[in-house]
């Protein structure tokens, strides 16, 4: 046993493996989180920070040994629409495991889908920024996501990186996210597929140096970075939200985690259960990093271009972004104070907040504030990725340098 890597136990996967992982856990961090509050309702209950992806993981692990995630990129490229089939020319072990991932779980709730839809058509402006600015902050402020982020591939070309965690981002928030003419499907199952190449490779950088990247508690931090958060503030600014509206919102980020390789076990079932979860497992996964601060100040930069380019916008975003997250997180990230700029965003946005919201009872306005939101979110794509078509796709290395 002593002899077996991690990355050996993960592959062989079994209870070998997990109680091997289990018995070095700090008893100061012990996984507490019943999965009795699960989607699942039942589950193993073992720590998620010593649990992976044992069906992806293997899988690209051996497309990028043998070579072979160029040609898959390039088939893929064009597999899109949620219903579209696979394209011909792939191994057969990833067609195998594609078409048991692009499946949705049993428990997902079309109805409760099309809620969520039509509740993200009229508070899009504030979960495009809840997710985008504010998740971005939080992200950079969780120290393994902020290294491994940018020792990948992606850390070395911010824009493109922002521009593909936007693809799947904005697939989630999209109208028709799970109907068949959609992207989410697609877009969650290529992010697996990249969690799984990045499990691998950053194993191999002399710069990482840490335990197996992007576990079950890592991407559940992420998980809770965006809706548990989101839904969190807008309680926070009063938007009124009905309580099969607040279901569906947890209920389309439920489905995406499945969709995503989190296990059922661990996927809240509630928001009281998702709140529980978040409070034990985000303060032990923050703090401060140098990687962290440098792609902050990358990120707030991109924001500030792409608000007012040209101009200097960049003490309203660093304002902006400290209003969200609040000082901690900002001073852990390195954002600046902006004496000027700090007070009047505290006071103006919940005026804001009350303004808009005493509009969208009003006939249209829903759809209107829609067909602004898209316009923006478009916008942002079209900055990030300079007008060039961009699509997820698998890495085959690391930071280049690195």
């Amino acid at each position: 046993m002593a002899d077996l890597s991690r990355r050996k136990m993960l592959i062989t996967g079994g209870a070998l493996g997990a109680m091997g992982a289990l018995s070095i856990a700090s008893p100061a961090h012990a996984w507490t989180w019943s999965p009795t509050g699960s989607v699942a309702g039942t589950g193993a209950g073992l720590d998620p920070r010593w649990v992976w992806d044992e069906e992806a993981d293997p899988l690209v692990a051996s497309l990028l040994d043998r070579g072979a995630v160029p040609e898959v990129n390039r088939l893929l490229w064009d597999w899109n629409r949620n219903d579209q089939p696979l394209p011909d020319g792939l191994p057969a072990d990833l067609v195998a495991f594609i078409e048991k991932a692009r499946q949705l779980p049993p428990w997902a709730d079309r109805a409760k889908l099309e809620t969520a839809a039509t509740f993200n058509k009229s508070r899009g402006l504030y979960l495009n920024l809840l997710n985008g600015v504010g998740g971005g902050m939080l992200s950079t402020a969780i120290p393994k996501e902020a290294r491994a982020v940018y020792y990948s591939k992606g850390g070395a070309d911010m824009e493109d990186r922002v521009a593909k965690t936007s693809l799947l981002g904005f697939a989630v928030g999209a109208l028709n996210a799970y109907r068949p003419d959609g992207t989410c499907i697609v877009q969650s199952v290529k992010t697996r597929l990249v969690h799984a190449a990045v499990r691998h490779l950053l194993q191999q950088s002399p710069h990482w140096g840490g335990d197996i990247p992007i576990s079950q508690e890592d991407m559940l931090v992420t998980w809770h970075t965006l809706p548990t958060y989101a839904m969190r503030k807008m309680l926070e600014w009063q938007v009124p939200i009905k309580p099969a509206e607040s279901a569906a919102y947890l209920h389309v980020w439920q489905v995406t985690a499945h969709m995503l390789g989190i296990k059922d076990e661990y996927i809240p079932m509630t928001w009281d259960a998702a709140n529980a979860q978040s409070d034990q497992i985000l303060p032990r996964n923050m703090g401060p990093t140098p990687e962290g601060v440098e792609l902050t100040d990358i990120l707030l930069g991109q924001l500030a271009e792409q608000t007012s380019p040209g101009s200097v916008s960049r003490p309203l975003c660093n304002a902006l972004a400290r209003y969200l997250v609040g000082d901690q997180v900002a001073d852990w990230d390195g954002i600046r104070r902006e004496p000027v700029w700090d007070p009047l965003i505290s006071s103006a946005w919940p005026k804001l907040v009350r303004f808009r919201e005493g509009l969208i009872p009003l006939p249209l306005v829903p759809s209107i504030a829609w067909v602004i939101d898209e316009a923006v979110r478009q916008y942002i794509l079209f900055f990030l990725t300079k007008g060039k078509e961009t699509k997820i796709e698998i890495p085959t290395t690391n930071r280049p340098g690195t």
